[in-house]
């Protein structure tokens, strides 16, 4: 069984990736997918108690969870062997069978089949596409922000150098895949806090919504923005052409996207309700002149 010796801002611990042991037919657990499962039971419940404020029906939302998350697993799979080249031999290479499970999966192609699959299942249950990316975005940023400890637990998700004696991770396993024991950049821990933030700032602003989708584009900013940042830190990118990172690329485009459908919709409702305010005031100067003529046509005709 690994053990991994950590170092963290100072902070020494000893971890094993494997959790337990299932008896007789010594099936591994590994804490990644604890954690992992942690994670998406959590995104579940916090769904189920605001679906409703969403406008989402809780028994469809369920059905579309159902179906959803395997596709989303196979599509982050898929993703990753078409950017990172890896050679496949079979199809059991691309699930894993034989080995301790699959390695080497990509949260956006987990979100892209998310997407995806999810926008069939609501046309096919009825149910507002844009209202349900709202409920799932806040339910992607929990966990997102609690799976990133899975990669913990592994020792990978991790960055470059720090160059601090003691801003940083490492471990036995960071040092020799390294060749080094200098502290590296703890990744995983980056985007774990900005993940957890993003989910308790856009949640409270998703009590005040103001449209369906909305509260998706928050997240696509919000993720976005900081995955074009730390993705640059990390040393198992996967690679669009030379130097260009995949995820940088992704991220700047679905950043900058929706901050600019952000933009363009909250200009538009501010035109929108100075032309509305405009018009009730017009009315009522209308509203109040004929109501005026009528009390000085009736002045007259007493006289």
């Amino acid at each position: 069984m690994d053990i991994y010796n950590v170092t963290i801002f100072g902070i020494k611990l000893t971890i094993k990736p494997i959790a337990f042991t299932i008896p007789f037919i010594d099936w591994p657990i590994y804490w990644y997918g604890i954690i992992i499962a942690t994670g998406f039971l959590l995104a579940i419940i916090y769904g189920m108690k605001n679906a409703k404020r969403f406008d989402v029906n809780v028994d469809k939302m369920l059905d579309v969870v159902i179906v959803t998350a395997p596709v989303s697993v196979l599509s982050a799979r898929a993703y990753y062997v078409l950017f990172d080249g890896e050679k496949l031999t079979s199809i059991g290479d691309f699930f894993g069978f034989g080995k301790s499970g699959i390695s080497g999966i990509a949260i956006y192609g987990s979100v892209i089949g998310a997407v995806v699959c999810g926008a069939l299942m609501c046309k096919l249950k009825k149910i507002k596409l844009l209202d349900m990316c709202d409920l799932a975005a806040l339910g992607f940023l929990i966990g997102q922000g609690i799976g990133r400890w899975g990669n913990f637990m592994n020792q990978e998700a991790y960055g470059t150098f720090t160059g601090s004696s003691w801003w940083g991770m490492t471990s036995n396993r960071i040092a020799a895949e390294m060749g080094s024991g200098e502290l590296v950049h703890p990744c995983f821990l980056y985007e774990s806090i900005w993940c957890i933030a993003g989910f308790f700032l856009i949640h409270h602003l998703s009590k005040k919504r103001h449209f369906s989708g909305e509260i998706a584009l928050f997240y696509c900013v919000w993720y976005g923005f900081e995955r074009s940042i730390v993705e640059n830190f990390r040393t198992d990118s996967l690679y669009l052409w030379g130097p260009i990172r995949v995820s940088v690329v992704v991220s700047v485009i679905i950043c900058v996207g929706a901050a600019i459908t952000l933009f363009v919709i909250y200009k538009k409702r501010r035109t929108a309700v100075k032309d509305l305010d405009y018009a009730d005031m017009f009315n009522y100067e209308l509203d109040d002149t004929s109501a005026s003529e009528e009390v000085v046509l009736e002045e007259d005709i007493n006289e």
